[in-house]
């Protein structure tokens, strides 16, 4: 039996992000083969004509599973009835911009969408936050929409997961989906832990330790965090904009992911409401490694935690505190 459409929130689609996003959510990349879908999308009124011009090329490309498409620069016409959204649109720093005028300007706009969400979302909608910075916009996010469950809001560092799956495989010369369990934990900047204490290969004689056949800890301690940490910066030196395609299909697993879930022995890393796990303050928007069924996420527990992980992830706590409290002050 045909399957009814998802209503999928798209803010910011006529970005870079958002124009390599829907068509992957329109191809099925992002809920799957069978599953129809209705796009919405939302950008600032200066953007209107190029977002009907993404309208336009959604229609030309004749996508089966595609059911409707509404551009609008109305934020409530926009989450009016959706079940997932995905937050692209945000305010980006620009030269000489402090933290705080970038953070400010994000609090306005969160507040405005969580409110909207808030009224007008269906019931139990899902939220991913992708605009920087992600951890804090979400935060902000939960905070202005108290009757969105905290456990329906998330931001994305599927995208630094991906990149240490990445340069894992290139190291050791094999396939990316041989490589799993790796974990980032904090925040989406370049504080972040990528973490491959736990982290397996699959191999012909069995899984074996990532540190194990990298057979380099100073490599895996300096270099390969480093490199995962500011990848962003180095795809803006080499192509002269932001990642997008990678985003977009990070963006694509991470729902996929939460809402299909993560296949056993298999957990990835997510953007989630902080219960305390692991001695990260409670109360922040941090990324831990989680397994995903029946379309929630749950913490994986137990984890041994070596003396360099430990000041790694109070590190990047540290600074998400900081921007917490950055953030609430722009409230005030």
């Amino acid at each position: 039996m045909a399957k009814d459409p998802v209503r999928v929130l798209v803010t910011g689609a006529a970005g870079q992000i958002g124009y390599a996003l829907v068509p992957m959510i329109a191809r099925g990349v992002m809920l799957g083969p069978d599953q129809p879908v209705i796009l919405h999308m939302l950008d600032i009124p200066p953007a209107a004509e190029s977002l009907n011009g993404v309208k336009m090329e959604l229609v030309d490309a004749a996508f089966p599973l595609l059911k409707g498409v509404v551009a609008t620069t109305d934020v409530v016409e926009a989450c009016t009835g959706v079940n997932i959204a995905v937050m692209v649109g945000g305010f980006p720093r620009k030269e000489g911009m402090e933290r705080k005028d970038v953070m400010s300007k994000n609090v306005s706009i969160y507040k405005s969408q969580a409110s909207a969400l808030e009224k007008h979302a269906a019931a139990n909608c899902k939220v991913l936050v992708v605009a920087n910075p992600a951890n804090t916009n979400a935060l902000i996010l939960k905070e202005f929409a108290p009757s969105i469950p905290e456990k329906n809001i998330s931001c994305l560092t599927r995208l630094d997961h991906n990149r240490a799956l990445g340069q894992i495989s290139e190291r050791l010369g094999v396939q990316v989906s041989e490589v799993k369990n790796v974990i980032i934990w904090g925040n989406h900047s370049s504080t972040q832990y990528p973490d491959v204490n736990h982290a397996t290969v699959t191999t012909p004689a069995g899984d074996k330790s990532v540190r194990e056949l990298v057979a380099d800890d100073a490599w895996l301690n300096g270099e390969f965090i480093t490199t995962v940490q500011q990848r962003g910066a180095a795809i803006i030196k080499a192509r002269k904009l932001s990642s997008a395609l990678s985003a977009a299909s990070a963006a694509c697993d991470h729902i996929r992911d939460w809402v299909l879930g993560t296949p056993q022995g298999t957990w990835v890393s997510m953007g989630v409401y902080s219960d305390g796990s692991y001695n990260v303050p409670a109360g922040l928007i941090y990324s831990f490694p989680v397994t995903c069924a029946n379309g929630e996420w749950t913490i994986v527990q137990g984890l041994p935690i070596d003396e360099f992980s430990r000041k790694k992830l109070d590190l990047t706590g540290e600074e998400l505190s900081e921007e917490k409290a950055l953030a609430y002050s722009c409230l005030s």
